[in-house]
């Protein structure tokens, strides 16, 4: 076969899910490697502007947490992380804030402008689209007790209202949104960026959730498994083979999932255009989580 029935032949095998995804909403959290380094940001911003001209809607949630880390390192801020969630007092409220919706956000607006999207930046304070309360975590003592630890302001998504994102779809607009979050009393949160993409997800009754990861997906027992059921996934979490950080991305999977939302995604974000590899080939890359 020439090189130029293999190009076609990829176009082909891409018509299919075009033809299913036209006028769908996919949710995409944006974060790791993916957000590091230049060459995965730049295909980032094109598998983005590329979805939206084929009238697919991405929805993009995007993390910053080196960042974070950097600055409050540069300021001399004392930062106490309890079982790998940061403890979030004012100060470093002010500094997650400004980094997440004043920079990071800004930056992927920026980068998929360049590309010759219409990106428009936004936070969960913006047009009431997240709205939050406290989040008190659960921890065991050491007496096998379980007490409830105050993170200061770090937050759980109570409702979402989709309206804002849904009038910048329908004008032809990408919406990049940072994870911070309102409550009802005007306090600004910090929000798990998964949680909020899992929550955004939900709100828009999505077709697709995807997380960008720095793994090739979900690994048990050190082999990649590509497609997972809601019971798989607890029975892998009781036995520990899904354990750590992979615990939060695979609950907020589930709970869209239950939501609604189609299917979930886990893919490996340092694979470059791993987005539209996932959409629009017949093989896909990572894992799928899906009810059953």
């Amino acid at each position: 076969m020439d090189h130029q029935s293999e190009k076609i032949n990829h176009i082909l095998e891409a018509l299919p899910y075009l033809i299913k995804y036209s006028g769908k909403t996919i949710v995409i959290k944006y974060g790791g490697a993916a957000m590091v380094e230049e060459e995965l940001k730049a295909s980032f911003a094109e598998d983005i502007v590329l979805l939206k001209y084929l009238g697919i809607n991405p929805v993009v949630v995007h993390g910053g947490g080196p960042e974070i880390n950097s600055l409050i390192k540069s300021l001399n801020l004392n930062t106490q992380f309890i079982r790998g969630h940061r403890v979030t007092d004012e100060a470093t409220m002010e500094v997650v804030e400004m980094v997440l919706t004043g920079k990071v956000n800004k930056q992927i607006v920026s980068l998929i402008q360049e590309k010759g999207g219409k990106p428009v930046g936004l936070s969960g304070k913006d047009g009431g689209l997240a709205i939050a309360e406290k989040y008190l975590m659960e921890v065991e003592g050491e007496d096998g007790k379980t007490q409830k630890v105050d993170l200061g302001l770090v937050g759980e998504i109570t409702s979402v209202d989709p309206n804002i994102i849904l009038t910048l779809q329908r004008e032809g607009f990408i919406p990049i949104i940072s994870p911070v979050a309102m409550s009802k009393e005007g306090q600004t949160l910090n929000i798990n960026a998964d949680t909020m993409a899992g929550a955004i997800a939900q709100a828009l009754h999505a077709d697709k959730l995807i997380l960008l990861t720095d793994t090739p997906g979900i690994l048990i027992d050190g082999q990649l498994v590509t497609g997972l059921k809601k019971v798989d996934i607890h029975t892998y979490i009781k036995t520990g083979q899904i354990s750590g950080g992979m615990i939060p991305k695979v609950e907020c999977c589930l709970g869209a999932i239950d939501s609604g939302v189609k299917r979930a995604h886990i893919i490996d974000g340092r694979v470059p255009h791993s987005v539209l590899i996932e959409i629009l080939t017949n093989q896909g890359i990572g894992s799928l989580i899906e009810q059953g």
